[in-house]
Order: C-alpha cells, then structure tokens, then sequence
C-alpha cells in the first residue's frame, strides 16, 4: 500500500500546540505519512529553539527552514518571507508530499503556501475564515485561503467567510478549534506538579498575561503594553505569569518591557515558551487570560475562566460570554479587571459555552484528508454566493 505524504509546516510554539493532536494522528495512521517542515520561530535561539520540543515529542522534523529571524522591522520580516518561500520551494521539492498542511495566518505560513502553489501541491488550510482586524495577519489569513484547496474552520460563521470568498462549499469543513482537543486529550498537572513545573508559587489571585503587537498599527506596542503594566500595578495580592511576544514587528520592545517589570516585582514570573503542557496546566489555575492573544478566545472558555482581550488585535473574532473587551487604555483595563472578579461577571464565567466546540477536530481533519481524491486536485473556479461559477 502507498501511504499518503502528508507534509505539516510549522512555525511557532502556539500553532504547534494546536496541531499536535493532529500531527500525532497522521503519524499513527497506516495510510498516511507525517513528514514536518520546522521554520520560524522554532528555529530561533531568541524565541526558544522550539523545534526541540517538537522533537522531544516523539517526532522526527524532515527539514528545517530558517528564515533569520534577526529583525522584526517591516524590512526584516519582508527579508524572512523571501527567505521562507526560497527554503520552502526547496524543501518540498526533496519531500513531494501529496498534501500540505498549514495552520493560521502568520508570514512565514503565507511563504510556505506561496511555494507549494508553485509546485502545484495542494495545501489544507486550518482556521481560515477568521477576522483580526488589527493585524496584517488577517489579509495574510484571507490569501492563505485563496491558495488552498480544502478548508477545515472552527466555527459556522468562519465557513461561510470562506465560501464568501469564493472557495466551493464542498471544501470547506466545519471541524471546529483544534485546541479543544489539547484540553481534551492531555493529562494536565496539579497545582503542586504546575508550580514545581514553573519554579513559582501561585497566590490566592493569578492571571496570565500575553500581549502582542498590533502589526496594522504604527508603533503602538510600547505605548499600549506600558498601559496595561500600569493597571497590572493597581492590583493587590495578585500573582502574574508573563507569556513573551511573538516575532511580529515591535514584539521585542514588549518583550523587554516584561523583563523589566518582572526584575522589578517578586509577584511576577515571564517564559518565552510554557510549553502547550504547562501553559494549559497554568488554565486551571489563572482567573483570566489578559492581553490580545487567541488563546483567551479560543481555549480559555473550556477552563470557566475569564479573558479580558485589549484592543483591536482580536477584533472580529467569535467571542465567549466569558470575553471582556476593553480599549488598551490603563482606566479601561483596570476597570475590566475589576470586573472580572465581580460575582455577576463570575456567575456568567461559570456558564459559558465555548462556541469553538467540544472537541474533536483532529480526527475529522484525518478522515477527510484520507478520503478525499486529491489526484489532479486543482483549484476550482470562484464560487458566486447566487450559485453561478464564475
């Protein structure tokens, strides 16, 4: 039996940790071969090596693509696209996989798509459809669409954007949000395990903090991150684990903002990575997720916990009860969390629905791509929402 070379491209911690489950599946399938492309920052020293997780995770890595990742100005992450398709084209031309599959809507993703259309390989991709209106990646996100051929999203309103974009509704699967099945299927620590995990100590109060640029907007980082640290330093008896920023531009300045505070305030630990194991474990335990990350949106609900999502970076996305929304203003955020351990707030946390799903995402992704015809697969012409192919 020829098995399918399904080829998985990955970037960053986070949307490892989304993939995981699935990557696991394809590998422990008899009719499909994993084959993994590490870019980004899983390469980068700065950002933690992450590849080396990946790894120690049972899996073995077929190429990696670094894309030097040196600096996060508009030139340097234009520089590190190029560099991603070049590295990319390479590699799937040694690997020739039937399949790629991609996550998201980051730049070094847009550059592994961007090959694999040349190369005429046709590519999943996995939570398309999504709005951030406050970030670059949402027209990355939207051209990543443009250039697959099938389409696993999360939620219902996220299928018909597709479809809006013309991709034919027989393509497009709503699979719902892979974390879910992280939340499911792993086997988190205890709160004694988790703080000797982390080398920290939780309090009677604990938030978990991740902010990351705003990438449509011009320098803003500093300002809006110096804001939420000035409401961070109203709170009383309140233990803060800090997440570092990602490597969009501006991400640096947040992250050394974090060193900063964490040197100056002993209720107060930052990671470059957690680790999906341990940063899931911290979800148990944290009354909120506060800043602008997807996690607060797409995981922190199935924990009962409360997200407080600042400023625009999120904006558009489906959003949980369980989500405060605030301006990246000190007054606002500092009334937001006030907010959160109010009674009212903490009745509607405890029954919140997460409208990303139950679970299960994973292995409806493995179902499909086992069974789908993908000999000769091409794009099909643009689907007119009045039923008319153009």
């Amino acid at each position: 039996m020829i098995r399918r070379k399904i080829c998985v491209v990955t970037g960053t911690r986070a949307e490892y940790g989304l993939l995981y489950w699935l990557m696991k599946g394809i590998d422990t399938d008899p009719e499909l071969e994993l084959q993994i492309i590490a870019t980004g920052m899983h390469l980068s020293s700065e950002f933690g090596n992450t590849y080396q997780q990946i790894e120690s995770d049972g899996f073995v890595i077929d190429k990696k693509v670094d894309i030097e990742l040196s600096s996060d100005s508009e030139v340097g992450i234009s520089k590190s696209m190029g560099l991603g398709m070049i590295g990319c084209a390479k590699a799937f031309n040694d690997l020739k996989p039937d399949l790629c599959i991609v996550l998201g809507d980051r730049f070094e993703i847009f550059s592994a798509v961007s090959a694999a259309m040349i190369a005429k390989i046709p590519t999943a991709h996995l939570h398309g459809g999504e709005a951030t209106e406050g970030m670059i990646d949402e027209p990355i996100r939207h051209s990543i669409t443009k250039m697959s051929h099938l389409h696993f999203v999360a939620a219902k309103e996220y299928k018909n954007r597709v479809i809006q974009l013309g991709e034919q509704p027989d393509r497009v699967f709503n699979v719902g949000g892979l974390g879910i099945d992280n939340i499911n299927k792993l086997e988190l620590l205890s709160r004694e395990s988790f703080e000797q995990a982390i080398n920290f100590s939780l309090g009677e109060k604990n938030i978990l903090v991740t902010f990351h640029p705003v990438t449509l907007e011009s320098s803003t980082a500093e300002i809006q991150f110096k804001e939420l640290l000035g409401a961070l330093d109203d709170l009383q008896d309140t233990k803060i684990i800090f997440t570092k920023a990602n490597s969009d531009t501006d991400g640096r300045v947040i992250n050394s903002m974090i060193d900063d505070y964490v040197t100056n305030h002993g209720n107060t630990i930052s990671f470059t990575s957690m680790g999906q194991l341990n940063y899931l474990s911290a979800l148990q335990f944290v009354d909120a997720v506060v800043g602008n990350s997807s996690s607060g949106l797409l995981e922190a609900p199935s924990f009962k916990i409360g997200t407080i999502d600042i400023g625009d970076r999120q904006k558009g996305r489906i959003k949980a009860d369980s989500v405060i929304s605030c301006s990246p203003e000190k007054g606002d955020i500092s009334k937001s969390l006030g907010r959160l351990y109010s009674k009212d707030f903490q009745n509607i946390v405890k029954n919140t629905k997460n409208p990303y799903g139950s679970g299960g995402a994973s292995q409806k992704i493995i179902s499909i791509i086992k069974d789908i015809n993908l000999k000769g697969i091409l794009k099909k012409p643009f689907y007119d929402l009045t039923g008319v192919s153009k």
